[in-house]
């Protein structure tokens, strides 16, 4: 079990560690996942996502490597910009879905998921000089912490101007006393604010500064909440073998016009056959949660299963993510078996928030 370099501050503030993708992380704090969830939704919060992958991709072959491994097309933005991708096995599915940060010009840090890293490097081919690019681990040299809410950036504007600045999706160097640090104007809350990779060594005087701005630190259960109230994918759940970008409703991170990608001839395949299911998001009726397993109903006979359930802080009843039939459309009732009871819930457009 890996720890983040921060974990003596969150040992101090009293944060519930659990395991998560082979690190353990902070779950929550004494103010609670409903505290933290809102606070973000209103004001602003730190996260430490230390556990997340970098690997760092160089040298005058990367860009040609990266384009011929994930379904997005780098060439549609360049250098100081960021972009969502899909890293895809030989029959289609999602292996990984990525953020790459292009840092410079022959340099991107790309973002796996924590229990993926090894994988992405694998799909990548790691250190290869004749190709012209090498893939390094650097995860261990960097805490990452994600600053994200409406005032953000004006709260993280008394610690750095320059980091609060970095725009959406960019992707920018910025020297803080004496520390190195990469800020994305990224993040997976829905709202506004930016990702910061802080050396080690400087990882806790960051937090200490970020925290004493008035950023209230949150763990990974509002980190969940808040992205499932967003309809963002999670990876092990939305996301992973057997489903493709098609089923998950993210086609749109698939660049037909590349010549290649890994997975490319399968997901062709099911694109012109159709997909047989479609991920929903699903109003519960109902202050009780749905969970992940859970049954999909129609008219009584298991037509699919949640995927990502909670309680919605912010609107105050169950919220799903689930796969369902292909013809199941927006506005259709439908049910979810709780535990035995058939649950009514509604299929909604996503977001939820």
């Amino acid at each position: 079990m890996r720890s983040s370099p921060l974990e003596g501050q969150h040992r101090e503030l009293g944060a519930k560690l659990v395991p998560f993708g082979g690190w353990e992380m902070p779950l929550s704090y004494p103010s609670g996942t409903l505290a933290e969830h809102r606070a973000c939704r209103v004001d602003a919060v730190v996260f430490d996502v230390s556990h997340l992958g970098t690997l760092r991709v160089s040298g005058p072959g990367a860009l040609d490597r990266l384009q011929q491994a994930f379904t997005n097309d780098l060439g549609r933005i360049g250098p100081g910009r960021t972009q969502y991708t899909h890293l895809l096995d030989d029959d289609g599915s999602v292996l990984d879905d990525i953020i790459v940060w292009w840092a410079g010009p022959d340099r991107f840090d790309v973002m796996p998921n924590a229990s993926n890293t090894d994988r992405v490097a694998d799909a990548l081919g790691g250190a290869e000089p004749a190709a012209g690019f090498s893939a390094a681990d650097v995860t261990a040299g960097r805490a990452v912490l994600a600053v994200q809410g409406p005032e953000a950036r004006a709260r993280l504007a008394e610690v750095s101007p320059e980091a609060s600045e970095v725009p959406r999706n960019g992707v920018a160097p910025v020297a803080w006393e004496g520390a190195a640090l990469t800020v994305a104007g990224t993040g997976y809350t829905g709202e506004d604010g930016v990702e910061i990779a802080v050396p080690t060594d400087a990882a806790e005087r960051l937090w200490n500064a970020v925290t004493a701005a008035g950023i209230a630190p949150a763990g990974l259960g509002a980190r969940d909440t808040l992205r499932l109230e967003k309809g963002l994918p999670l990876h092990g759940h939305e996301l992973g073998p057997g489903i493709t970008p098609l089923q998950a409703g993210l086609g749109w991170v698939v660049r037909w016009d590349k010549p290649s990608f890994r997975g490319r001839e399968a997901l062709a395949a099911e694109r012109e056959r159709g997909v047989h299911r479609l991920l929903r998001g699903l109003r519960v009726e109902s202050r009780r949660p749905p969970r992940q397993g859970q049954a999909v109903l129609r008219d009584g006979e298991a037509v699919g299963a949640v995927t990502s359930g909670n309680f919605s802080p912010t609107l105050e009843m169950g919220i799903a993510l689930a796969f369902a039939p292909a013809d199941v459309a927006i506005g259709d009732e439908l049910a979810v078996d709780m535990r035995g009871t058939s649950t009514p819930a509604t299929v909604v457009k996503l977001p939820f928030v």
